[in-house]
C-alpha cells in the first residue's frame, strides 16, 4: 500500500497555535505530512525562512510523519515533486474560502492528481492570523497562549 502525502503551506511568519492544532488534526489523516515554509521575495517576512523552518523543526521534534522544508514556484509542483495527493488549507471565515477557492481551481487544473483539503481551526484559533500576531507583538500585546513560548521569545527580540 502506498504512502498518504499530504503538504501543508503557509508562511507560518511567525507560526502560531492555530497552525499547530491544523497540523496536528492533518498527521492524523496522512502517512507523511510536509510542511512547506514558503520563500517569497516579493513579501516582506519578520522571520527568516531558515527561523520559521527552525520554529517548526523544535516544535515538531519527535514527529516523525512531518517533514519541514521550504518551497517557492507553484505549490502543485513542490506537490507533485513529493507525491503527495493532497494540499492541506486551513479555513477561518468565508473570507479565507473566497480566497483559497480560485487558487483551488486553479491548481486542479494544472494538477488534477492533487486534491485539496480545507480544514476548519479549533474554534479558540478562528481569529487567529500570523499578521494579527505581530501586529499585537509590536505593540507589546500578551501572546500567551496564542504563540509558543520559542516563537513568543523570538517576536520580543525582534520587536523589541
Amino acid at each position: 500500500m502506498s504512502q498518504r502525502i499530504g503538504v501543508f503551506p503557509g508562511s507560518f511568519d511567525p507560526v502560531h497555535n492555530g497552525h499547530l492544532d491544523l497540523i496536528e488534526r492533518a498527521r492524523r489523516l496522512f502517512d507523511v505530512l510536509y510542511i512547506a515554509v514558503l520563500f517569497n521575495e516579493q513579501k516582506q517576512a519578520l522571520f527568516s525562512v531558515k527561523e520559521r523552518i527552525g520554529f517548526l523543526q523544535v516544535l515538531l521534534a519527535g514527529s516523525d510523519d512531518c517533514r519541514v522544508e521550504s518551497f517557492s514556484g507553484l505549490l502543485v509542483d513542490y506537490a507533485r515533486e513529493r507525491n503527495a495527493t493532497a494540499v492541506v488549507r486551513g479555513l477561518r471565515s468565508g473570507a479565507d474560502f473566497d480566497y483559497e477557492l480560485p487558487m483551488t481551481l486553479m491548481n486542479r487544473r494544472l494538477a488534477p492528481g492533487i486534491d485539496t483539503i480545507f480544514l476548519l481551526p479549533a474554534p479558540e484559533w478562528v481569529f487567529l492570523s500570523s499578521r494579527l500576531t505581530k501586529e499585537v507583538g509590536s505593540l507589546g500585546g500578551d501572546l500567551t497562549g496564542v504563540v509558543p513560548p520559542l516563537v513568543m521569545e523570538a517576536l520580543r527580540r525582534k520587536l523589541g
